[in-house]
């Protein structure tokens, strides 16, 4: 009855925890730009817990990417 107990209260406090977001791959975000826009609004509005998460640093890299795809097209490359 103990281990039960102490499973129950071990699973109550798993549901309770935090969800966090699954990362994305630089590959997902620069493939859809509406969820880019979305992770980098939610990491420019907080920079200060958010800024070290996967999701920013993939999402600031997929934006360098698109950037430069951007640019080169533009150029003419």
């Amino acid at each position: 009855m103990r281990r039960f107990t102490i499973l129950a209260a071990l699973l109550l406090i798993a549901a309770c925890s935090e969800k966090t977001e699954q990362p994305y791959t630089v590959d997902q975000l620069t493939a859809d730009e509406a969820l880019l826009s979305r992770i980098m609004a939610e990491c420019r509005n907080n920079p200060g817990e958010l800024h070290e998460t996967a999701n920013c640093q993939n999402a600031e890299a997929a934006d360098g990417e698109l950037r430069l795809e951007k640019m080169r097209k533009a150029l003419g490359g």
